[in-house]
């Protein structure tokens, strides 16, 4: 038999159940956001290239899948990575505007998925991952944003707290509609009224 039948017909390697449900999981996602709850798992299984039956082996039901594709989203380790990244500019403007880029993305990313699910009947809440206080992610991309300020960077506050005020201006800034208005300051804008405040500063 030719060498290269041979090959066409040996099996790939298996994966671990590790490696399957996060496979899985990463199918699944972008089909969140389009169809929210109401995925199929006869869908998940097309974009996953398995059997359907695969998915309930690797995942008790369709809620239990959801729920992990949930904690995925909501984990901001690419975030605080790029927030990291933002080390390595020399002005502080600039490398706050890395962060609230980065911020943004993930408040947007989250507001979408949490939309959609509870568009579609499904309550997005962990109760395994409740508690008190803001969540754990918001709470390490505040410590990582307070990171960036320098002991050149003359501070009013604490850096902790000039942390946590830059990430309330960019949580207001992207509550549009009911009575919030549309409009929206860009990145450049809104790290430009946290430094230097909403006056002009002939007038300060």
């Amino acid at each position: 038999m030719p060498e290269e039948t041979t090959r066409r017909r040996r099996r790939a390697p298996a994966m671990s159940p590790e490696d399957r449900r996060e496979a899985i999981v990463q199918a699944t996602i972008p089909l969140l956001f389009t169809h929210g709850a109401n995925v199929t798992t006869s869908q998940i299984a097309k974009a996953a290239g398995i059997a359907e039956g695969t998915v309930f082996r690797a995942f008790k039901d369709k809620q239990e899948l959801i729920r992990t594709c949930v904690r995925t989203l909501l984990a901001a380790d690419a975030e605080l990575e790029l927030i990291e990244q933002a080390r390595r500019a020399e002005k502080l403007a600039d490398r706050l505007s890395w962060a609230v880029g980065a911020v943004t993305g993930y408040l947007d990313r989250m507001w979408t998925l949490v939309g959609v699910l509870r568009e579609t009947g499904f309550d997005p809440r962990d109760e395994e991952r409740e508690h008190k206080g803001p969540p754990v992610e918001m709470q390490l991309l505040a410590e990582r944003i307070a990171s960036l300020f320098g002991p050149a960077d003359r501070l009013r506050v604490d850096p902790s707290l000039a942390a946590r005020l830059l990430l309330g201006l960019v949580f207001t800034n992207r509550m549009q509609g009911k009575g919030f208005g549309d409009a929206t300051a860009d990145i450049d804008q809104l790290v430009e009224v946290y430094l230097h405040g909403v006056l002009l500063r002939g007038d300060q």
